[in-house]
């Protein structure tokens, strides 16, 4: 059985109702049963629960945060028992959503409060997709008479938004589905990158790499669309020429671990499967690490821009020059860069700037 749970977040109007209708006729035709979680808000709006009618915004906070997540564990100990081989279970939007109607000092309460911690909470999800509002973009068709909680003008609905979208930031598989194209087209975008995620019809992963000038860290930093995220890597034997390898991902002494297998199809194109692993499982896994390589440490910064997510990675033997990354769905996809990020060139099909080889350059 393979489950997968996924976030469909963004701001107001942004089209998720629709693209609910979209997933479950586009996702059962290819095979999978699909769950949905009703978004939490609503529902405790609707009955009389709000931040206007709590003591504070903070209580209400905890209320709705305790609710999501144990509405999302009782669908997910429902998908266990079913006999479906593939089982989507589609989040209307996830808990770090929450982040975003917040002050900073409300939202450390409130996890505090739930004893977790923002890494676990955010990438509990397997991926997060993000609609953009239509008030950003296609702002004639912004309303809110097609739901009685939202109350947000168009200034308002794009500035939540943008905190949305920094909420989020950080995750290693978000996603920003913008208005560019039309409602439609950005309904099939969205399938394409759930579709992409998934796997359907294979497991690709269409990745562009650029190595780019040393960046402005104290702009990274104070950036509201970007995150630093530490990252250790370390390279497993393996065999037929796939590539093993497994990850400690997070900050501050709050971690979530991966295992990825990938194999190369095309220059830019690579068979993914990548799965979560308990902290126990990771420790085991490194037992059979490749001594050849060195474990490769890295500081990435995850930037939200102009609807692409880039992954600026830093390493510690070098002080003039970074890597950048992003995944893309469509390998003709244009990429447009912040000013800030100065590229010298790209590197996507040089094998010397692959993680792998650099492990070999940090034994130096």
């Amino acid at each position: 059985m393979e489950i997968s749970k996924i976030v469909i977040t963004g701001g107001p109007c942004a089209g998720k109702t629709t693209a609910m209708s979209w997933i479950q006729k586009s996702f059962s035709q290819m095979g999978y049963t699909v769950l949905f979680v009703p978004e939490t808000a609503t529902e405790l709006i609707l009955g009389g629960v709000a931040p206007w009618t709590c003591g504070t915004n903070a209580d209400y906070q905890k209320c709705q945060l305790e609710l999501q997540i144990e509405k999302e564990k009782i669908f997910e100990q429902a998908a266990e028992t079913m006999s479906a081989e593939k089982i989507l279970i589609v989040c209307d939007r996830g808990v770090l959503d929450n982040k975003a109607y917040m002050s900073e000092a409300e939202f450390a309460q409130t996890i505090e409060y739930i004893g977790a911690n923002e890494v676990e909470l955010r990438d509990n999800y397997d991926a997060v997709f993000h609609l953009v509002t239509a008030a950003n973009g296609a702002a004639e068709f912004y309303t809110t008479a097609n739901n009685s909680a939202r109350t947000e003008t168009v200034e308002e609905a794009i500035a939540i938004d943008e905190k949305l979208i920094s909420a989020w930031t950080g995750h290693p598989h978000l996603r920003i589905i913008s208005n560019t194209y039309g409602f439609e087209e950005k309904m099939k975008k969205l399938i394409a990158e759930i579709a992409s995620f998934l796997g359907e019809p294979e497991p690709f992963e269409i990745e562009r790499k650029f190595l780019i000038e040393y960046p402005d860290i104290n702009w990274l930093e104070n950036n509201p669309s970007c995150q630093r995220i530490e990252i250790i890597q370390t390279y497993l034997n393996s065999s037929e020429g796939d590539e093993i390898r497994v990850r400690q991902r997070g900050v501050d002494g709050n971690y979530i671990f991966f295992e990825t297998i990938k194999r190369k199809v095309t220059d830019v194109k690579r068979v993914e499967i990548e799965r979560r692993i308990s902290q126990s499982e990771y420790l085991g896994l490194l037992m059979n690490a490749d001594l050849s390589k060195r474990q490769i440490r890295k500081t990435r910064y995850c930037l939200s821009y102009n609807g692409q997510y880039f992954e600026i990675d830093i390493y510690p033997f070098w002080d003039d020059k970074a890597i950048v990354e992003l995944e893309l769905c469509d390998e003709t996809t244009e990429i447009v860069f912040p000013d800030e990020i100065k590229v010298i060139r790209e590197v996507t099909d040089d094998e010397s700037f692959k993680n792998a080889s650099l492990a070999k350059l940090s034994q130096n």
